[in-house]
């Protein structure tokens, strides 16, 4: 189960009221059942006649010997009633949930929230702003991070552990100094690693491996010259992708403003837009991305994820099938009124028949959900409707469609229309697309023998 999966994520709601509301109910069975035993308890040692410090008068007399067999097997089968009122086998039986999270889904949790503290360069008080973990979750949220060789996430998720140390607390102190100094070592932050292995010295004198390991630190710092700041994330990136995400790039020159335009559109004189015209801005001029406001309502926003929400499968790529390049949900959708109402206003905004078009693809992106840097199949046209990144400027705003020919009109892909969605980091995002292929368009946009075009 992952954490980018909303409609399961959802399902565990459910799934933990039902389970609480289960135990509750098997508690108060239990206490009625055990308070029926404590009642008959009295009963049956009052049936205890016989003198337990003379039990050579129980085995000489026969009658009492008698009395004593026919006393311990009724006290027998008044027990296992009583005993087999239970409801434990029952409980254990509800306990069978197939979808209560194994220990790898929770690693898998982990690990994605260090993926987003690496792509967006986020501490662990940053990405606990909203909901804080407490020393224990913030422990384990360190181990993936090590096991992961990710040390400095680690590091400062053990020192974020740290802080939250408390009496209910089953993380200990000793453990995080010992996988405080560790981590810094694998860092090479020697100065800091020894810091942290000396605390644990003067916690636990008695320890002779902390004390190789931090003669072995002090060693090894004579010997290394560079010293990391383990405390300090590097912001830097070389990955486009990911700068763009943190929005620290913008290739707005002056020169590209001014190719850049806003204007009421009738689709080329389209009859059903002449009263009407769609708000069509064009965001980028090489290649040309042009984003169309306003033109699906958020009632329909709502329909459409109502549709999907129940449909919704693991998101494929041609020729891969599941992959971690893109972790979604989607559906393609069958027209019925408000989908091909939707297909159809995409047909006259863009003047482009939807003949030989997809079906609306439908996709939810939960938390860290992306799609990295790709290209569209080849010989298709592509336009997305209310939420998409694309390419190097263009953001989410709800209930606008952004559109690109990713081909030129010589037929070659445009190598310039690599997009990418970001990763998710808080609440989770829907989005809609509609793939035109270039065949059915012959009479809607020409194709060039030019090289250029």
């Amino acid at each position: 189960m992952r954490t980018g999966d909303p409609h399961k994520v959802a399902q565990l709601f459910e799934e933990e009221e039902d389970l609480l509301r289960t135990f509750s109910l098997y508690i108060d069975a239990e206490e009625k059942n055990v308070e029926r035993m404590k009642r008959i308890l009295p009963v049956l040692q009052l049936r205890t006649y016989f003198d337990p410090d003379n039990p050579e008068k129980t085995l000489r007399d026969p009658v009492a010997a008698y009395k004593l067999l026919r006393r311990v097997r009724s006290q027998w089968l008044t027990i296992v009633e009583y005993t087999q009122l239970s409801l434990y086998e029952v409980y254990q039986n509800l306990l069978d949930y197939s979808n209560i999270p194994e220990a790898e889904d929770l690693d898998d949790a982990a690990s994605e929230l260090i993926r987003l503290q690496e792509f967006y360069k986020l501490y662990p008080h940053n990405i606990t702003k909203e909901t804080s973990l407490n020393a224990d979750e913030a422990y384990h949220m360190g181990l993936v991070a090590y096991d992961e060789d990710k040390f400095q996430h680690a590091f400062l998720w053990f020192l974020y552990s740290l802080d939250r140390l408390s009496e209910y607390s089953t993380t200990t102190e000793k453990k995080l100094l010992r996988f405080l100094s560790s981590s810094a070592y694998h860092f090479g932050s020697l100065p800091v690693a020894i810091y942290f292995g000396q605390r644990l010295l003067n916690l636990d004198p008695t320890n002779d491996e902390v004390r190789v390991e931090l003669s072995l630190y002090k060693h090894l710092r004579f010997e290394r010259n560079s010293n990391p700041d383990i405390f300090t994330l590097n912001t830097e990136s070389n990955n486009s992708y990911e700068a763009l995400c943190r929005g620290e790039v913008d290739e707005r020159t002056s020169k590209r403003q001014r190719a850049l335009s806003c204007r009421y559109s009738t689709g080329g004189g389209n009859p059903r837009l002449m009263y009407a015209p769609v708000k069509e801005e064009v965001e980028w001029d090489e290649p040309r991305i042009i984003r169309y406001h306003d033109i699906i309502s958020d009632r329909e926003i709502e329909i459409l994820k109502n549709i999907s929400r129940h449909q919704l499968s693991r998101s494929t790529i041609r020729y891969y099938g599941v992959s971690n390049i893109r972790t979604s949900q989607s559906v393609f959708l069958k027209e019925d009124n408000t989908v091909a109402r939707i297909s159809q206003n995409i047909a006259d905004i863009t003047g482009l028949s939807v003949d030989s078009a997809d079906d609306l693809n439908v996709q939810n992106y939960g938390i860290g959900g992306r799609f990295e840097p790709h290209y569209d199949a080849s010989n298709t046209i592509l336009t997305t409707v209310y939420e998409h990144y694309v390419c190097k400027c263009t953001f989410l705003i709800n209930g606008s469609a952004v559109f690109w020919y990713n081909l030129h009109k010589h037929g070659r892909v445009d190598w310039d229309t690599q997009h990418a969605g970001c990763p998710v980091l808080v609440g989770n995002k829907w989005v809609a697309n509609k793939w035109f292929h270039e065949f059915g368009q012959e009479f809607r946009r020409p194709c060039s023998l030019s090289d250029w075009e």
